[in-house]
């Protein structure tokens, strides 16, 4: 590592969304940690000189974090911290940070106090924003504010910074040089679609396959395959005739991407919302494409669990406007 680049370690790396967009504006990795076997796979293929940890974080004591930063001074510590509490929290007097279930947000603060970053970067849902009435947010940012750090959140939309797609996140951003903290502005004034982003890719029957790294279409039933030749570009289950309409479940699923506009939020599982034209769920690399993922970044593991990693990711174009905006504060 050139001592004179700007570094960043990756908590919560997943297949490193975060990590390539920060690379992108040319911070250098210090270290990134996963305990996820198959996302640390699909991160050693593509990030192959970075140092990563296949270990849960709690097991990452201080002399291993001290050790790994071999005494650089780090400028930024970035993450989304898995958060699973929030129906109990706050609910019978306990605090959301106290809840067992949110302990990683306690496990990315103690690296933060470890290591004395400049600027810390948080990424988690966006109903965390005024979950408990707002109380929520204000443990958070008191957390890090008893460590020093001057801390905002933000809600973005990942659609105003060139994402084809619609997913609003929030986002922490804390510094401890006394800086008020800039988040990026939008990037975009008319979103991206869809349609712009996968349509030149091979078209593909149910069970088909291509030469091009993870687009390869699920097998679909008879069944299924009945059900979605009825829905229409960007239409809904209420296309499927009645007596073969699905009657409960999650009204995201079995719809149809809508060709002219930003898709809906990529999640882990997308296997009912199917491609505007073609009788199928897309592909894990039309998925990728949508979360703004090169086409030379290749996905391992199974089918789900591909597109489990690609949902799970913060999208690299929103994170490299997150680089640069984190990049302009450290020249000061």
């Amino acid at each position: 590592m050139k001592k004179s680049a700007l570094n960043y370690i990756d908590l919560f790396t997943g297949v490193g969304g975060l990590s390539l967009g920060f690379e992108k504006e040319g911070f250098e990795n210090v270290f990134s940690i996963d305990f996820d076997r198959d996302a640390c796979k699909t991160y050693r293929k593509n990030f192959p000189n970075n140092t990563l940890l296949e270990k849960d974080i709690k097991n990452l004591n201080e002399k291993e974090i001290l050790d790994l930063a071999e005494g650089r001074k780090v400028d930024v510590i970035v993450g989304g911290t898995p958060c699973q509490g929030f129906s109990m929290a706050g609910g019978i007097g306990r605090k959301f940070i106290d809840d067992p279930r949110n302990h990683l947000f306690k496990e990315f603060a103690r690296v933060v106090e470890i290591l004395s970053p400049r600027f810390f970067v948080i990424e988690n849902v966006a109903r965390v924003f005024n979950h408990n009435k707002g109380k929520t947010r204000k443990e958070i940012l008191d957390l890090f504010e008893d460590l020093g750090y001057r801390t905002e959140c933000n809600v973005l939309n990942a659609a105003d910074y060139g994402v084809p797609q619609i997913r609003s996140r929030i986002f922490f951003i804390g510094n401890r040089l006394g800086l008020a903290n800039e988040f990026p502005k939008k990037t975009v004034e008319k979103h991206k679609t869809v349609g712009e982003v996968i349509a030149k890719l091979p078209r593909l029957e149910s069970g088909g396959s291509s030469r091009i790294p993870n687009h390869v279409a699920m097998n679909h039933s008879e069944q299924m395959l009945e059900k979605m030749s009825h829905v229409s570009n960007g239409g809904s289950r209420a296309d499927i005739p009645s007596d073969i309409r699905p009657k409960t479940g999650d009204v995201r699923k079995y719809i149809r991407y809508d060709s002219g506009e930003p898709s809906v939020c990529i999640t882990g599982d997308m296997r009912k919302v199917f491609h505007y034209d073609q009788n199928r769920a897309l592909t894990v690399r039309e998925l990728a494409r949508i979360q703004t993922f090169p086409d030379h970044f290749v996905f391992d593991g199974t089918k789900i669990s591909q597109q489990m990693q690609v949902g799970n990711a913060v999208p690299p174009l929103l994170a490299h406007a997150l680089a640069k905006a984190i990049k302009k504060q450290l020249k000061k």
